[in-house]
């Protein structure tokens, strides 16, 4: 237990219809083969502070930002494997440190009941995070459906494809089933191009066929913006409803 990973990439985004995803397959079956998980669940807590300080700056497409979140591949039980992610952003390239370690441990040390088991430099860059915002805590749970591709030669380039994407901002637990509301439209699908370099010729070559673009999604900003308008129009019913009480006393 407490293994430890840095991925340094580009990550590439893409909204698809489900005849798009197909289209890609097709084009991808001679380079690209299914990860041995297949199509696997993935579940997320996402940390922020009080004021939901780390997504508010992202949303404002700054040079540098980051979030700190903990994923679990399966239904998380107090000493299952889950991974500790700090996930970096600078001038388009993403840095993401990751450390796994027991369920229950990553949760008391995020939570700082506990100090982590490891003293590694990820481990400290985290507690630096800690200490810098001094709130975080679990404030959104988010899932998805995913498939993974690799390169059959061995080389570094990856296509995921995300579908199913749930959130919730109450029973923020890894030790459940997947729930809560749909973040995209049925029939769409998400899917990320993660590279150390450049984009395959063949890649290139569907996307420009099939007139598929890049996106910008967040999916923990796509849902805290969807919170907020929610939050907005709540307050503006309820301010014009005491308005019509008010006139009719």
């Amino acid at each position: 237990m407490g293994f430890q990973t840095v991925f340094q990439r580009y990550e590439l985004k893409y909204m698809l219809t489900l005849e798009q995803k197909e289209k890609i397959l097709r084009a991808m079956e001679p380079y690209m083969k299914l990860d041995k998980y297949g199509r696997s669940t993935i579940r997320n807590l996402y940390y922020d502070t009080d004021s939901f300080r780390l997504i508010r700056h992202s949303l404002e497409k700054p040079v540098y930002k980051e979030k700190l979140r903990v994923r679990s591949y399966t239904r998380a039980g107090a000493d299952s494997t889950v991974f500790v992610e700090l996930k970096k952003k600078y001038k388009r390239v993403v840095y993401k440190r990751r450390v796994s370690l027991p369920h229950t441990e990553a949760l008391d040390w995020l939570a700082k009941k506990q100090h982590c088991s490891l003293d590694t430099q990820i481990t400290r860059e985290i507690d630096h995070a800690l200490d810098y915002y001094q709130t975080l805590h679990p404030v959104i749970y988010l899932s998805y459906e995913r498939e993974a591709y690799y390169e059959r030669d061995g080389g570094d380039f990856r296509v995921t494809f995300d579908d199913t994407i749930l959130t919730r901002w109450d029973n923020l637990t890894l030790d459940c089933e997947p729930y809560g509301e749909p973040l995209l439209e049925e029939g769409k699908v998400l899917m990320e191009l993660k590279c150390s370099g450049g984009i395959p010729l063949w890649m290139t070559e569907v996307l420009t066929r099939e007139h598929i673009y890049k996106t910008s999604f967040s999916k923990y900003g796509t849902a805290y913006q969807r919170r907020l308008l929610q939050t907005i129009k709540q307050h503006t019913e309820e301010q014009e409803y005491g308005k019509t009480v008010s006139r009719s006393v």
